[in-house]
């Protein structure tokens, strides 16, 4: 069997894109997987380092930024789409998935013409540009916010989640609680922004920590690798870190997230597909501030599909502040109650067997039990 996925521009549709090739690997070891994305992705990267092989074509996500900008983003794609048909045509796959980005759009457009069968993965509330369009065409469209079907027009739709990593659905919370010497008792606040960081989630906790270096809790922030010693300065600045009643502990970056999560009360965090289906997973509630430039606010979407749950509270970027966080922080911190059903109804989005249900459709033959 030859299997194609395209998916590209984000870690968001790069990670799930290797979790379903890993997991068809697994039950079919002898298929043969080619991945298709550009090469100035971060895929050109991350594809081959996990043992797949990569084949680039030529196109650039639309620049909205300008009318000028979107114009020339749009020549490209008549050219992008005869490369994906001579991707597919050349490579004759029995099956094409696209886990969404520009770079899926023309690949899995054309194995809609050929003799495959078509599947793409929307990981978002709101569906991106290049899904929205291959809806109608491909054979199933699978999705990780029930509320994204109403943006859809397909043939069939299927309610599968968001594969997460695999440590996440193992990890020991008590073992990573020692790992990182915090009390059980204590309340555990963690805050990050994802590798790079987020600049106004990072500014905002400067401004709380002149009043939470006064509470009794423990506060694991990962500031991102960009502005960490910067932060680390203003903070210095502002309170003396020797002489805290809280437990604050800053990194620039943490490969253990799944422990890092796993022993939290409360997250303040961007609101990434990702993100999310691994906050479901462990039942932790948080507060989200969606990243105002996600292409069509995405982020934001995502971030009011979980608001209605009553699983999370959202404040927008450009009105946070130190005030407003440790206002939001503090009235969840004296309200365990409010807490614990945020938590439930936060583990209730969760799918964990999101990978394995979304492989069941793409291979029915090969179904664990």
């Amino acid at each position: 069997m030859k299997i194609i996925i395209s998916g590209g521009g984000t870690g968001g549709h790069i990670y799930p894109a290797i979790a379903i090739a890993q997991e068809i690997r697994d039950r079919l070891p002898e298929t043969q997987i080619l991945y298709v994305g550009t090469r100035e992705g971060m895929e050109s990267t991350i594809v081959p380092q996990a043992g797949f092989d990569f084949k680039t074509i030529d196109i650039t996500g639309i620049n909205r930024s300008s009318l000028i900008k979107a114009s020339k983003s749009l020549a490209k794609m008549p050219r992008s789409f005869f490369q994906g048909w001579e991707v597919v045509r050349d490579y004759r796959p029995d099956i094409v998935i696209g886990t969404g980005g520009y770079v899926s759009f023309p690949v899995v457009l054309a194995a809609t013409f050929l003799d495959c069968k078509t599947y793409i993965h929307e990981q978002n509330a709101l569906p991106g540009l290049a899904n929205r369009n291959l809806a109608r065409r491909v054979d199933c469209v699978m999705l990780t916010f029930p509320e994204a079907q109403k943006h859809l027009n397909a043939k069939l739709i299927k309610l599968t989640g968001l594969p997460v990593r695999k440590d996440i659905l193992n990890v020991n919370a008590g073992e990573a609680r020692q790992k990182l010497s915090l009390k059980e008792d204590k309340f555990t606040l963690l805050v990050f922004g994802g590798s790079r960081g987020a600049m106004t989630i990072n500014q905002a906790m400067v401004g709380a920590m002149d009043r939470l270096q006064h509470e009794d809790i423990q506060i694991i922030w990962l500031t991102g690798e960009n502005g960490y010693q910067d932060i680390k300065k203003s903070l210095a600045d502002k309170v003396d870190l020797h002489d805290m009643k809280c437990n604050l502990q800053i990194f620039p970056y943490m490969n253990n997230m799944n422990e890092v999560l796993a022993v939290s009360n409360l997250a303040v965090c961007r609101a990434g597909a990702s993100t999310l289906s691994e906050l479901a997973i462990m039942g932790l509630p948080a507060i989200l501030v969606p990243y105002p430039y996600a292409a069509e606010n995405h982020q934001e979407m995502n971030a009011r599909a979980l608001l209605q749950k009553k699983a999370v509270t959202m404040v927008i970027d450009e009105f946070l502040d130190g005030d407003t966080l440790y206002q939001r922080v503090s009235e969840l911190m004296l309200d365990p109650q409010r807490l614990k059903q945020m938590s439930n109804n936060m583990r209730q989005q969760a799918r964990p067997n999101a990978l394995k249900d979304i492989v069941d459709i793409i291979l029915p033959q090969t179904k664990k039990p």
